[in-house]
């Protein structure tokens, strides 16, 4: 199979790309990653024994990107060709291969007519791709596996006092994460400290709005980190207070380290989480709420164990690597058949 992938650095899609084209090649499945140029990617992809080809996948004035793919694919002969989100999708082009869009959120369907079939990341997303009229058999849920950080060892952030409670949120500092509701909850988290470990053009507002809290002394910016396992391991609560939050890999993996979640009850992490209790669902944008929900955890042992020991149970049945592997196998056997 050949996987198509026209992504950014750093991201969601992208790190799942990285980890699924990896573990394909484990199993024993020949594959082919084509992809926009990253020498980071590349040297990872390339390591695992990825057949790795990089391209430009620029706008409407890239006349070689379609042409190279189509050489590419043709002399690597796939049965199945996965196109990673919009542009990957309107650049792959067609052959004696069926062509599946991998969607991880609500984007423009017109950029998928050519595929023959669509994956979805979550229910949700599935059933609403049914709903925009795709057959049924043509549709699929296929979810994310994380990293299983149950064996990784806990360490705190040494910018930390001891002994502190600490929440921690991963993921770019964008609005649409509503970092900035985390902060603002912060006020009614007395003792409590944040650290949201991301970059991104947020980071200005974010420093601003946590002076003008007056929570600046509890709230920390790192920026990115390279392993996130033994902060995640170490923290009290994980906090994904999204605005917008397709599926929410920073929800499963927190699963996977039994560690408490807390998130806003929007799209993935309500798939993921409603009517369970496997982790608590906030109201989205309601720093009250938000802050109520992180309390809750932080001062009841009973919450936060029962919370832990559900949450890793949930993630070995729905989201360990083995489980969501066998999903893909099953649905590339099938569409080549």
């Amino acid at each position: 199979m050949a996987h198509v992938m026209a992504g950014a650095p750093r991201g969601g899609a992208e790190l799942f790309f990285e980890r699924l084209t990896m573990a394909q090649m484990r199993d024993g499945r020949p594959v082919q990653a084509l992809i926009r140029r990253d020498e980071g990617r590349i040297a990872r992809l390339e390591e695992a024994g990825v057949e790795t080809q990089s391209f430009r996948f620029g706008g409407l004035l890239d006349l070689r990107t379609t042409p190279g793919l189509r050489r590419s694919l043709k002399a690597f002969r796939p049965d199945v060709v996965v196109a990673w989100m919009s542009r990957a999708a309107r650049l792959v082009p067609s052959g004696p291969w069926q062509i599946a869009g991998r969607l991880g959120g609500y984007y423009d369907l017109s950029n998928y007519r050519r595929c023959d079939h669509l994956i979805g990341n979550t229910r949700g997303l599935a059933d609403w791709m049914r709903a925009q009229g795709w057959a049924a058999d043509r549709v699929h849920h296929l979810p994310n596996f994380a990293t299983d950080f149950s064996s990784v060892t806990p360490q705190r952030p040494a910018f930390l006092p001891p002994d502190v409670p600490f929440a921690l949120a991963l993921g770019r500092l964008h609005e649409n994460k509503a970092f900035d509701v985390l902060i603002g909850a912060m006020k009614h988290l007395p003792g409590v400290h944040l650290v949201i470990a991301g970059e991104g053009a947020e980071r200005g507002a974010l420093e601003a709005l946590a002076k003008a809290e007056n929570v600046a002394d509890r709230v920390h910016l790192p920026g990115w980190i390279a392993q996130s396992g033994p902060w995640l391991r170490a923290c009290d609560v994980l906090v994904c207070p999204s605005r917008i939050e397709p599926l929410g890999n920073v929800v499963i993996e927190a699963l996977s380290a039994g560690v408490p979640v807390v998130a806003s009850n929007i799209q993935g992490p309500k798939e993921i989480l409603e009517g369970t209790q496997d982790g608590l669902l906030a109201e989205v944008e309601n720093e009250r709420d938000l802050a109520a929900q992180i309390g809750s955890v932080l001062d009841d042992e009973t919450v936060a164990q029962t919370l832990s020991i559900n949450g890793r149970a949930r993630f070995e049945r729905e989201f360990a690597q083995g489980v969501v592997m066998a999903r893909w196998s099953a649905f590339l056997d099938g569409v080549r058949a």
